[in-house]
């Protein structure tokens, strides 16, 4: 087995990367000042489950003069960081049962005739940067409520991420160091991986001796994605030795998402602050406690309002709050200083649903802000929705993928980059 780099420069060194890790502090203050590039790209996707009430949502205007929504007026403050976008969906249907499909594009069921299968946006980011972070990714939201919990995040193998269901498990996983007897653990089963793979390597070795040139060739590609995975597996050996960052945050305690809301949020901030992580998603259930609010019908229950206003009034209450938070969040992100920009201009955060109408159980004319990432924004972006040829919500993402720096030139059923979204002074 490789031995770990020690101390900080030598673990970037040997990992062959140009990052910014947060501070540490067993280490020298002058291996700590030793990295000056460029941050690197960052990407948040926050999800609701239960979409927003329509007529509270989409401004009455499109284009640089927009006035607000009643939902979206919390936003005043970051009008200008954001751009709100009217008239794309996926094209699938399903109601609740579509949902999941918000960042792929593609319903678990349908998955098998795309290439990539139902991968979302942020795997498909994390897949990129595998190891150059603590977390690749970190994918937030509730186990319980309707639909069986959080279905935000998946991968190309069509699995389900599992999410981290509060903030104690977030600020444990980012914040606390793992004892001993865990961090050796976890180092025994990188070595087992790597003797896997030395046996695995044996094996196809001897195999090449007796293969035709086609063969060979598929053998090659074999051990392409072998060495990958080796890679993947000495960086995340590496990270287990790292310390993590401290933060004077005190540990939170898990209440309800209602509560939790905004301490998920400047965790997640923490998180991107910090480099732990540059690709996280949040999504917020159908849990959300309608009663926290006041109301005695559950969240669920209003979003299926049937047009009685006491209903849409709570409902836009409830969402209202979700903006403030989102809002809040952006604040606090284009306040944080990295190298000269904020952490903003760095970060794209994408905030929307897979749910178009709950009311009518509808997944078209999906609800969708993008904000941050150095975008050109202050508009609302609206397109067609009964157009024949209007572009699909995956060429957004493909277009967020390529800013990440991802180089692809298509993503599940995207037909190319989103027009009328520009990188600012680009």
């Amino acid at each position: 087995m490789r031995n770990a780099p020690r101390g900080r420069r030598g673990f970037l060194k040997a990992a062959g990367l140009t990052i910014a890790l947060p501070t540490m502090e067993s280490l020298p203050r002058k291996a700590q000042a030793a990295t000056t590039e460029p941050t690197p790209m960052r990407m948040v996707c926050i999800g609701n489950m239960l979409g927003f009430y329509p007529g509270a949502f989409w401004p009455s205007r499109a284009g640089d003069q927009y006035e607000l929504s009643t939902t979206l007026k919390p936003l005043e403050s970051q009008r200008e960081n954001l751009t709100v976008i009217s008239g794309l969906d996926h094209g699938v249907k399903g109601g609740h049962f579509a949902i999941h499909a918000f960042l792929s594009g593609v319903r678990h069921v349908d998955a098998a005739s795309q290439p990539d299968g139902n991968i979302t946006v942020d795997q498909r980011a994390a897949e990129t940067i595998a190891g150059k972070t603590r977390f690749p990714s970190l994918t937030i939201g509730s186990e319980t409520g309707i639909h069986g919990g959080c279905q935000m995040s998946w991968t190309r193998s069509g699995t389900r991420v599992p999410p981290i269901p509060g903030p104690h498990e977030l600020f444990q996983r980012l914040f606390v160091g793992d004892a001993q007897a865990d961090r050796q653990k976890a180092i025994d089963r990188f070595r087992l991986h790597e003797s896997i793979l030395d046996a695995v390597n044996d094996d196809a070795k001897s195999l090449a001796k007796r293969l035709n040139q086609q063969d060979r060739d598929k053998l090659d590609e074999y051990f392409t994605s072998v060495r990958e995975v080796e890679h993947r597996l000495e960086l995340g050996e590496q990270w287990s030795t790292i310390p993590k960052p401290k933060t004077e945050l005190p540990a939170p305690d898990n209440t309800n998402m209602v509560d939790d809301l905004p301490v998920l949020y400047d965790l997640m901030a923490l998180a991107l602050q910090t480099d732990s992580t540059r690709v996280a998603t949040l999504e917020i259930g159908g849990d959300f406690a309608s009663s926290r609010f006041g109301y005695r019908k559950g969240y669920h229950a209003l979003s299926h309002h049937g047009q009685v206003q006491e209903s849409i009034d709570a409902l836009i209450d409830i969402e209202t709050y979700q903006v403030q938070h989102f809002s809040n969040f952006l604040e606090k992100l284009s306040k944080i200083d990295q190298q000269g920009q904020s952490l903003l201009d760095r970060t794209m955060v994408l905030f929307g649903s897979g749910m178009g109408n709950a009311n009518s159980h509808t997944n078209t004319n999906l609800p969708v802000i993008l904000a941050g990432g150095g975008f050109r924004h202050g508009r609302h972006l609206a397109f067609d929705s009964s157009a024949h040829h209007r572009p699909p919500l995956t060429n957004l993402f493909l277009t967020m993928l390529n800013r990440f720096g991802v180089p692809a030139d298509r993503f599940a059923t995207s037909t190319g980059t989103l027009r009328g979204i520009e990188v600012a002074n680009g």
